[in-house]
C-alpha cells in the first residue's frame, strides 16, 4: 500500500490555496455564527453590512469574509491571535473568495449548471450528520436560531447553497482543465524546496511501516476427507442424472458461496479462465453440449460436477456444484508443521521463489511480495503482533483466519525493512508538491486573465479585525 498526503498538506506547501482548485465540502461542525449566507448580487436590496469586494455583479461583505475564516478554524485553522495575523489571514481568505467568485462568474458564461438531485442527498446527509449532535428539536432550534437561522428549512437552504458552490467551482475547473485552459506552470528545484520549508511542519508524519515477503499455507484435507468428499458429489451427480433438480442441489450443497445462491450459474466464461481441469469440460476434449453432465471433477478446489447451459463463439455459460473436503484439527496442525519446515529451511539460505512454488497457496490469489512500505497500524491484527519488535531477514510463523472451507492458514514470513516514522522529507514529496504548485500556478495564470477581464475591487482596509471565536474542542 502507497503511503499518500491528503490533499490538505500538500494545499498548505503551495502558495495562497485557491479554493476553486479545491473547494472545501466539508460541513460546518455546528451552525456557524450569524452571518450573510452567499455574497450578495449588487442589483436589488442589500443588506446593511461592510463590503470587502466587488467581483463583477457580486459583493463580497464582511460577514462573508467571517463565515469563511470561521469555517477554516473548524477545519483546523490556527485561530489568529493578534490584530496583524488576523489581517493576514483575513486578507489570505479574502482573496480565495475573490478567485472563487471569478471561477463562478466563468461558470455561468460556460452555462454550467448544478441539478437539485446532485444536491439534495448530500444536503440531507449533512443535516442528520449536525442534527445527531443535539439532543432534540427544541436544543437543535435554539442553537440555530442563535446562529442567525429563522427554521431548520432556512439551515437546510444555508447547506444546499455550499454544496452546490463547492460543485459549481468543482465541475468549473474541470471543464477549464479540459479545455486546457489550466495550462500547468513551470516550477524550479528551488520553489519546491521553499514551499517544503514553509508547509514542512502541516506535513503528516511519517507512519512506522514495514515490508515483508510470504509464504501462506492453506491446510489441505486428509486422503478419508477427500474419498467422503467424493463419494457425496458421486450421489448427487446420481441423483441429478435420476431426475432431482440441479439448481436446488447447487443452492443446498454447493461450497462455491459467489454461485451458490443462484443455482450454481457461473455467467459466461471464455477458455483459460478457470483451472484446467474444469476448462477442458467447457473448451477442451471433453467440451460439453448444452444441457450436458460431466462426470465428477476434481480439482485444487474441490470436487465439481458441471452442466453447460449454453454455448456461444468463444465463450460457454455454465454452472456447477462444489464439494470440499473437510478440514479438521489434524489437518491445521500439519499445516503448522509444514511453515515450521519452511521457516526453518528460508532461514537456512534456501531460495524464496523455490520455497514459494512449492508451498505457496496461489490458487487463493494470496500475494508474496509487499515491499511498498505498508503501515504498520493498518496491518491486520495477527500481522502486527508477529512483526512487533522484528528487524530484517527475521522470518516468523504465525496463524491468520481462512474462510469457511479453510479456518485457518498458516503465515511464513520474512521481513524485508522496517521504517520507524517520523516527519516527511523533501524527496518523499518533492513530485507531489510540484505537482500541486505547477497546478496552483497554472490556475494563478489563469485567475490573472480573469481579473483583467472582469472589474474587481478589493478592500483589505474594510476589514473587521475583531477577534474570532476560539476553535472548537476537536
Amino acid at each position: 500500500m502507497r503511503l499518500r498526503l491528503p490533499a490538505s498538506a500538500l494545499i498548505a506547501l503551495a502558495p495562497a490555496a485557491l479554493a476553486a482548485q479545491q473547494p472545501t465540502a466539508t460541513p460546518p461542525a455546528a451552525p456557524p455564527p450569524a452571518a450573510a449566507r452567499a455574497a450578495v448580487p449588487v442589483t436589488g436590496t442589500i443588506p446593511l453590512d461592510r463590503v470587502v469586494a466587488v467581483v463583477g455583479n457580486t459583493i463580497i461583505t464582511q460577514s462573508n469574509l467571517r463565515e469563511r475564516l470561521v469555517a477554516k478554524t473548524q477545519s483546523g485553522m490556527a485561530v489568529p491571535k493578534d490584530s496583524a495575523s488576523l489581517r493576514a489571514a483575513s486578507v489570505a481568505t479574502l482573496n480565495e473568495l475573490v478567485d472563487e467568485e471569478l471561477i463562478l462568474e466563468k461558470a455561468k458564461e460556460l452555462k454550467i449548471e448544478v441539478p437539485d438531485a446532485d444536491v439534495n442527498s448530500t444536503v440531507d446527509k449533512q443535516y442528520k450528520a449536525v442534527r445527531s449532535r443535539f439532543t432534540n428539536d427544541a436544543e437543535f432550534k435554539s442553537e440555530l436560531a442563535k446562529a442567525g437561522y429563522g427554521t431548520p428549512d432556512e439551515y437546510k437552504r444555508f447547506i444546499a447553497d455550499g454544496i452546490r458552490r463547492n460543485e459549481m467551482l468543482t465541475r468549473a475547473t474541470r471543464k477549464l482543465r479540459e479545455d486546457g485552459k489550466l495550462v500547468p506552470a513551470n516550477i524550479t528545484d528551488a520553489e519546491v524546496q521553499e514551499s517544503f520549508e514553509k508547509g514542512k511542519s502541516d506535513l503528516p508524519k511519517r507512519e512506522p511501516s514495514v515490508t515483508w515477503r510470504q509464504i501462506i499455507i492453506a491446510p489441505t484435507p486428509s486422503a478419508a476427507a477427500k474419498d467422503r468428499a467424493r463419494a457425496h458429489a458421486e450421489s448427487l451427480l446420481a441423483q441429478i442424472k435420476g431426475g432431482a433438480d440441479f439448481e436446488a442441489l447447487a443452492k443446498r450443497e454447493s461450497a462455491d458461496s459467489g454461485s451458490r445462491v443462484n443455482g450454481g450459474d457461473l455467467g459466461w466464461t471464455r477458455r483459460g479462465k478457470m483451472v484446467p481441469e474444469f476448462d477442458r469440460y467447457l473448451f477442451g476434449y471433453y467440451a460439453l453440449q448444452p444441457g450436458q453432465l460431466s462426470p465428477v471433477v476434481e480439482t485444487a478446489f474441490g470436487y465439481h460436477i458441471i452442466r453447460v447451459d449454453r454455448v456461444n463463439a468463444g465463450e460457454v455459460k455454465s454452472r456447477h456444484i462444489l464439494i470440499t473436503a473437510s478440514i479438521d484439527s489434524a489437518d491445521v496442525a500439519r499445516a503448522r508443521l509444514i511453515g515450521d519446515s519452511v521457516a526453518a529451511k528460508w532461514r537456512a539460505g534456501a531460495p524464496f521463489d523455490s520455497l514459494a512454488k512449492k508451498y505457496h497457496d496461489f490458487r487463493s490469489g494470496e500475494e508474496t511480495t509487499l515491499l511498498t512500505p505498508f503501515p504498520r497500524a493498518r496491518l491486520p491484527q495477527q500481522y502486527q503482533q508477529a512483526f512487533e519488535g522484528k528487524k530484517p531477514q527475521d522470518v516468523v510463523v504465525f496463524d491468520v483466519p481462512g474462510n469457511a472451507n479453510v479456518p485457518v492458514k498458516v503465515v511464513v514470513a520474512q521481513i524485508n525493512s522496517v521504517e520507524a516514522g517520523g516527519d516527511m522529507t523533501l524527496a518523499e514529496v518533492k513530485d507531489q508538491i510540484r505537482s500541486s504548485l505547477s497546478e496552483a500556478g497554472g490556475m494563478r495564470r489563469y485567475l490573472d486573465t480573469l481579473k483583467k477581464q472582469t472589474y474587481v475591487s478589493v478592500r483589505p482596509e474594510a476589514i473587521d479585525l475583531t477577534p474570532l471565536p476560539p476553535a472548537p474542542a476537536r
